[in-house]
C-alpha cells in the first residue's frame, strides 16, 4: 500500500492521445481520463480500470465520447485482457455516455435500477442489468462493493469500494481536494448532501485512495472531508439566502 500511495502522490501518470491519460495506482489499478469542456473550461472525468485475474472492470465510461474505443484499444494494448463489466456510478453523461457502446461490444453494463431510470427518463445510454440495493460483485479473484450513502450530487449517485486495495471510486458524489464549490448543481440535493457525505465517511474509515469525479486525485481521506466541508457550507448559504428572502 505504501508503493501504491508514492505512485499516486507522485503522478505516475502518461498520456495515450491528447483525451485519454492513464494514472497508475498499483499494479491492478488504474484511473483512466478523459475530458470535455464545460463552461469554456477544460475538465477532466476520472473512470478506474480494475484489472481482474481473467478481465477488467471499468467503473464509469470515458465523457468523451470520441475514446470509447480508443480506450478498449489502449487496454488491449497495454494489458492483453477484456473488459468484462462495467459499472456507471450515476446517470449524468460524464458516467453513463458510453453504455450503450460497450453494451454492443458484449461487455455487461450495470447500474442502479433508479439510475437506470433517469437514463430512460433523460434520453441518456443506459445499462443492460441493474441492482436494486447495495451490492457486492465477485469478477475472478477480485470483490468489490457499490454502496449507496444518499442523494447528493444526484438523487441516485452511488460509490464503488474495493476492499483489498482500499480504493474507493466516489464519482460526482465526492469533489476533488482542488474543488473551489460543489459544481454541477442541477440535480443536487444540497440540504441531503452533508448527511450522505458524513454516512460515507463513517462507513469506510481506513480508505487509503478516493477517486472523485474530477481534477486532482489525492491520497487518503482528504477527497472525502472537503466534500463534506463544501457540503455543509453550501446547505448553510441556502439556509442564509431563505432567511433573506423572507424578510
Amino acid at each position: 500500500m505504501k508503493a501504491l500511495l508514492f505512485s499516486l502522490v507522485c503522478i505516475v501518470s502518461f498520456g495515450v492521445n491528447a483525451q485519454l491519460d492513464f494514472t497508475k495506482l498499483s499494479d491492478s489499478s488504474y484511473v483512466f481520463t478523459t475530458y470535455q469542456t464545460y463552461k469554456d473550461v477544460r475538465i477532466s472525468a476520472h473512470g478506474l480500470l480494475k484489472i481482474t485475474s481473467g478481465s477488467l472492470v471499468m467503473i464509469d465510461t470515458p465523457w468523451d465520447t470520441t475514446q470509447f474505443q480508443p480506450l478498449l484499444d489502449s487496454i488491449d494494448l497495454k494489458f492483453h485482457k477484456k473488459v468484462s463489466l462495467v459499472i456507471c456510478t450515476h446517470w449524468h453523461e460524464d458516467r453513463s455516455a458510453g453504455l450503450e457502446f460497450y453494451k454492443k461490444k458484449g461487455i455487461a453494463t450495470y447500474s442502479t435500477y433508479a439510475t437506470k431510470n433517469l437514463c430512460a427518463e433523460n434520453h441518456f445510454p443506459q445499462a443492460e442489468y441493474t441492482f436494486e440495493s447495495d451490492t457486492t460483485f465477485r469478477i475472478d479473484n477480485t470483490v468489490f462493493e457499490t454502496f449507496y450513502p444518499g442523494a447528493g450530487h444526484s438523487s441516485d449517485n452511488i460509490v464503488v469500494y474495493f476492499p483489498a486495495d482500499k480504493i474507493l471510486v466516489g464519482g460526482c458524489f465526492i469533489k476533488s481536494v482542488e474543488a473551489e464549490d460543489l459544481g454541477n448543481l442541477s440535480d443536487a440535493n444540497i440540504g441531503m448532501w452533508p448527511v450522505a457525505a458524513k454516512t460515507l465517511i463513517k462507513k469506510y474509515p481506513k480508505v487509503k485512495i478516493v477517486i472523485p469525479g474530477h481534477q486532482k486525485i489525492a491520497p487518503g481521506k482528504k477527497a472525502l472531508k472537503h466534500t463534506l466541508k463544501l457540503a455543509k457550507q453550501k446547505y448553510k448559504g441556502r439556509k442564509q439566502d431563505k432567511k433573506k428572502a423572507k424578510h
